[in-house]
């Protein structure tokens, strides 16, 4: 997908701005706190319902103002022109796509696949377990139309039985909902498996680019139960006690969680922080690729700060592989990268200060004219 415009009203100190983006590269330089990670947040809440930051209510609306708004315009893989809209309150929100209402923020996301990577990225290596579902479920919402139903199903069947837990009752009114939640359950476990299964070719070509001296590496998978000697039905029943104690569910897919294994590591020693960060990167390229592969098109891409996160040398080497791609590409920094003219000749470029985005001119253009 090609992303043409971008408008941003009210999010943190971006008051009024308006991108039209390139096809392929485009920069955002500009001091510190001056509003370019703001652009990638809203790309952020357009395709994920969330900032990479934190929930809306909390300060991502301009100080004093109502509510953030959002528009964007972009050619889908087909060629079809689209176009969504979004207000949010912090506690409500208003969405459109294509001139109609948006039931849920689901419908739009899927429609606006994107990926980022920022300096916060390296906790989906190194932080809670959560990150790394929201990753496989991410891929798996775009590629698999049957994945979001047995989502909200085994979501509602969960609530319902944490429910039942924290009001002591009766064993056997727990079966109705340990039977729903193991059907839904176990499907979701198949999907997320198989979906690993897929990525790990793609994620194994991507980190000997990134990260060849750790060899050869694997994702290991950990569905949220003994799944190699239990039904998650059985699980459950075994948990049942333990979960009577505790008031919530301890076993299922909502405690599953995955891993990078390296053949250089053995013995699961730990990663270094800067591998951790490369990790996180090799993850979201091949996710993007593995996206691409699957659906046609190559999601957005955000790269905020790279320069900060990255030494010259992996810079060159990230600019390179995403350029390559063809996909459309975010990169925010306080400067312009110093390897970014070795691999990139047609770049739109766009500088944010005291809030206000303006696009500097085309230096190909320029150089023309020269």
């Amino acid at each position: 997908m090609i992303l043409g415009l971008l408008r941003i009203s009210q999010l943190r100190c971006l008051e009024e701005a308006e991108l039209e983006l390139a096809p392929g590269l485009n920069l955002i330089t500009g001091p510190n706190g001056a509003g370019k990670s703001s652009v990638i947040e809203a790309l952020s809440l357009l395709g994920y319902g969330r900032s990479f930051r934190g929930r809306v209510r909390d300060g991502l609306i301009r100080s004093g103002q109502p509510h953030l708004s959002l528009y964007a315009e972009w050619r889908d893989g087909r060629g079809q022109f689209r176009r969504a809209g979004l207000r949010h309150t912090g506690s409500s929100w208003e969405a459109r796509l294509d001139g109609g209402p948006v039931p849920s923020l689901t419908e739009l996301c899927t429609e606006l696949p994107v990926v980022i990577f920022e300096p916060g990225s390296h906790e989906l290596i190194a932080g809670g377990s959560e990150l790394r579902r929201r990753f496989l479920d991410w891929g798996l919402f775009h590629v698999e139309p049957s994945f979001l139903p047995l989502w909200r199903r085994q979501a509602r069947a969960l609530k319902q039985r944490n429910a039942l837990l924290k009001t002591s009752p009766a064993p056997q009114t727990l079966a109705s909902w340990d039977l729903e939640l193991a059907e839904a359950g176990e499907a979701i476990t198949r999907q997320r498996q198989d979906y690993l299964d897929r990525l790990e070719p793609v994620l194994s070509e991507v980190a000997k680019v990134f990260l060849p001296e750790l060899g050869a590496c694997r994702l290991e998978f950990q569905p949220g139960w003994k799944r190699e000697a239990l039904s998650l039905l059985d699980a459950l029943q075994l948990a049942r006690d333990r979960d009577l104690m505790t008031g919530h569910t301890s076993v299922g897919p909502h405690r599953a969680d995955w891993q990078v294994r390296f053949a250089a590591l053995p013995g699961r020693e730990a990663l270094s922080r800067g591998q951790e960060k490369l990790t996180a990167l090799t993850c979201v390229l091949a996710q993007g690729k593995a996206h691409a592969q699957e659906r046609g098109e190559w999601p957005v891409i955000c790269l905020d700060d790279l320069a900060s996160e990255l030494d010259l040398a992996h810079q060159r080497q990230v600019l390179a592989a995403v350029i390559e791609s063809g996909a459309q590409v975010l990169l925010t920094g306080t400067e312009e990268p110093q390897t970014l003219r070795e691999v990139a000749c047609n770049v739109r470029r766009f500088h944010v200060e005291r809030g206000e985005i303006r696009r500097l001119p085309d230096l190909s253009a320029i150089a023309r004219e020269a």
